[in-house]
């Protein structure tokens, strides 16, 4: 008996004897929420609230409860299409900016107990959280801190209104993976009847610190995500890419929730941060948030979306793409048509690891348990690692036969901090290493794209880190090429060029809005239209007949007899050239009397854009010198999203179009990329 228990007491130090012990952590490191959370990589959003029958981005607050009536919500066909499309959960607008909320909360009556749908007896956040749970996948919640509508907004009542409502949406409906706060709050609304604007200190209003404890009591499992944190930090934009240096660290103490200097200074991440705070790329499949039937053809394209996709979690990012739900309360076919195309080719991007094939070799190991034949084995919790007392190692892969590969996948082990500052991918050629790429950080996970490679032998030299590198995963692949859509252009005079995306492909076109096929007209040289139409065209491969995915675009009046005052350059069809006005108004002399159904605006384009229009004034008039106003509002959300605005109204005949700012985002002067009119 004695002999049998110091044998078994003897085992484990045997076995840990013959196994070197790991690395020290590199501080921050994840949390184990944030390891789990990283690990889903993909999931989706669902923009769907009031907004998406008041037809805005941002709601005033003034909307009735009974504006909200879906003819067919079915939230099972989101999680569905979800599901399908590989995502791994869905987070839900419970409360957007407007204050309306999904669930018939006991706070408020702006509500949709109140609202038409299901006599008031519904609860989308029920259901949703059900639908989620059928299909396997995560539920989270969006609640905006800012209220537009609720009286009490600015005052600390309001906070206590916040948190009741929060601990109903996180004790009712099951477990809840992610939390997601806006940082957009305080500025003018509603307010119960109030109609002013009212500013909160962003940084001390909410008391963050008592309303995370909420939610660690009520959902220990979930992430929280704003600005800084504290788990998962916003990227910085909403354009959905990271960033080529992409670091998880971040100095969370000096952030807060719609701080103004965020984007440049804190989105990408530190080096040197204090706490493990990773980013999450978001972004809308349509140019919009919520649903506008004028974007039905805006679906984003497959290229769109690909490039997404490698700059989100390519570069060590998640990636959230918004679904905006339509008014029957159902993801809108085209996108569902997009997501689904974005699937099955990442799908066939990834579909065949060829590393495998090789024979791994590195030029230092730590020992037993850390080979780099891990960095193979497709297991992320083993990894390979080097001997303390560097910062740099290589990999070889040698296939023995050529391969032809285009990109390469690298995962570092993360629970152990992250770590590799820069790396080379090299091939050999005739005894010799030849550079094939160069990157910077690594993180959960890495993909870089490159031309077709042919070689025998691949290297990855680890050349810069915070300490030694820990490799879990290396992948290589050969991705099919993507037949892309034509590039269209068009100038002033109303000439369109559409180019081809590649050698040897032909391109064929329509104006009519119909699909073009071989049988369309063919594009051979630059051509006129001075009338609006509805241009559609593709690329097709003469060698395979294979064709792409359709680029669509909307022309409308050319710009050929069109003069301003105020300069070329917003007139001139190009959209990073701009006008800065010292009155904050443009005039436009059409040419001739014109009938108008609307305007379009394009913001500033610069990479360090100002003088965004958040509200506008247009007048008309047919002599140049009396204007009469024909329309006035808000360009909701310009200033996350600098998209083109469409703004349409009763027609009117005019020869001049005066648009004027009447308050721009930053306070300075107005500025004006492209400005067109709506003849159709």
């Amino acid at each position: 008996m004695r002999k049998t228990l110091w044998f078994a007491l003897l085992l484990p130090f045997t076995y840990c004897s013959e196994k070197t012990a790991p690395p020290a952590p590199v501080l921050p490191v994840p949390e184990a929420r944030q390891i789990a959370w990283q690990e889903l990589e993909f999931y989706g959003f669902v923009h769907f609230n009031m907004n998406t029958f008041s037809d805005r981005e941002w709601g005033f607050g003034d909307e009735k409860p009974e504006m909200f009536n879906p003819s067919d919500l079915q939230p099972r066909q989101w999680a569905q299409v979800a599901s399908e499309a590989g995502m791994k959960g869905l987070i839900i607008t419970a409360k957007h900016h407007d204050g309306f909320v999904l669930w018939p909360s006991a706070y408020t009556e702006h509500s949709v107990k109140n609202s038409p749908w299901k006599d008031g007896k519904g609860d989308l956040i029920k259901e949703l959280a059900e639908a989620c749970k059928e299909y396997g996948l995560k539920f989270g919640i969006y609640y905006s801190p800012w209220d537009r509508n609720h009286p009490d907004y600015g005052k600390p009542e309001y906070i206590t209104y916040m948190r009741n409502q929060l601990t109903e949406l996180l004790s009712n409906y099951g477990d809840v993976f992610e939390v997601w706060f806006d940082g957009a709050n305080g500025g003018d609304g509603y307010y119960g009847g109030a109609n002013e604007t009212r500013k909160v200190d962003k940084l001390t209003y909410y008391d963050w610190p008592s309303t995370y404890k909420l939610v660690r009591d009520l959902q220990p499992g979930a992430v929280m995500f704003s600005d800084g944190g504290p788990d998962v930090r916003w990227v910085g934009n909403e354009h959905g890419f990271a960033y080529e240096t992409t670091w998880s660290n971040l100095m969370r103490d000096s952030v807060y929730a719609g701080m103004p200097e965020y984007p440049e200074k804190y989105a990408s991440g530190q080096e040197n941060g204090t706490h493990w705070v990773p980013a999450e790329a978001d972004v809308s499949i349509r140019p919009g948030w919520y649903y506008h039937k004028y974007e039905d053809h805006k679906v984003r394209s497959l290229p769109d979306l690909l490039e997404i996709y490698y700059k989100s979690i390519g570069r060590n990012s998640s990636l959230l793409i918004n679904f905006p739900v339509d008014t029957r309360g159902l993801i809108h076919e085209n996108d569902v048509e997009a997501i689904m195309k974005f699937s099955e080719k990442i799908k066939e991007d990834f579909a065949d690891n060829l590393a495998p094939q090789a024979r791994a070799t590195a030029n230092d190991e730590r020992g037993a348990g850390y080979e780099v034949e891990n960095v193979l084995d497709g297991d992320y919790e083993t990894y390979w690692t080097t001997k303390d007392g560097g910062n740099s190692g290589e990999i070889t892969l040698d296939f023995g036969d050529e391969i032809t590969f285009n990109r390469l996948l690298l995962q570092e082990y993360t629970p152990l901090g992250q770590r590799v500052k820069s790396f080379v991918l090299e091939k050999e050629t005739d005894g010799n290493w030849e550079k094939i790429a160069e990157a910077t950080t690594i993180g959960y996970k890495r993909i870089l794209r490159f031309p077709d490679v042919k070689t025998s032998s691949v290297r990855i030299r680890f050349t810069d880190g915070k300490n030694i590198p820990v490799i879990s995963e290396i992948g290589i692949y050969n991705a099919p090429k993507l037949l892309l859509p034509p590039i269209f252009s068009r100038n002033k005079a109303g000439e369109i060029t559409l180019e081809s995306p590649e050698e040897g492909l032909e391109v064929y076109y329509t104006l009519d809005g119909s699909k073009p096929s071989k049988e369309s007209k063919k594009y051979t040289s630059p051509f006129q239209s001075e009338n609006p139409a509805a241009l559609q065209a593709i690329s097709l491969n003469p060698a395979t007949g294979k064709i792409s995915e359709a680029i669509t675009v909307e022309v409308d009046l050319a710009k050929t007899k069109w003069t301003s005052p105020q300069g070329e350059k917003l007139i001139d069809e190009n959209p990073q050239t701009y006008v800065a006005s010292k009155d904050n108004s443009v005039t436009i002399n059409l040419g001739e009397e014109v009938a108008l159904r609307g305007f379009t605006y394009l913001p500033m384009q610069a990479r360090y854009p100002s003088g965004f229009i958040t509200n506008y004034v247009l007048e008309v008039s047919s002599d140049g010198k009396n204007f009469r106003q024909v329309a006035s509002g808000e360009f909701s959300n310009i200033v996350n999203s600098p998209i083109e605005q469409i703004i349409k109204f009763d027609e009117v005949k005019a020869k001049f179009i005066r648009l004027k700012a009447s308050k721009t985002a930053d306070g300075n002067k107005a500025t004006f990329a492209e400005v067109g009119v709506l003849t159709r």
